[in-house]
């Protein structure tokens, strides 16, 4: 992504979406300076932002959309992405 703000760090937040509802998903590393993004980001610089979501055999068969959002120091979004997704046994 490239940023369009500047902040000294970053935060991933997940959602599954059901029935347009947002159901908060946690994941192991929030933390987007620890998810490939050198911090400070800086506006106008291209950064890649890798991390995992993990799914666990406990989990249902379900479809469902995933929203995964990355946000800066003041809750401002730097980037949003929605994926369907759909968990097998």
């Amino acid at each position: 992504f490239s940023a369009e703000i500047e902040s000294q760090g970053s935060k991933a937040r997940v959602y599954g979406e059901m029935l347009h509802v947002d159901i908060p998903f946690p994941i192991p590393e929030p933390d987007g300076c620890k998810s490939g993004i050198q911090c400070p980001i800086q506006k106008g610089h291209f950064y890649s932002y890798l991390n995992k979501l993990p799914v666990k055999s406990e989990y249902p068969s379900i479809k469902l959309i995933v929203k995964w959002e990355l946000v800066d120091d003041q809750d401002q979004m730097l980037f949003c992405w929605k994926i369907p997704v759909q968990i097998t046994s």
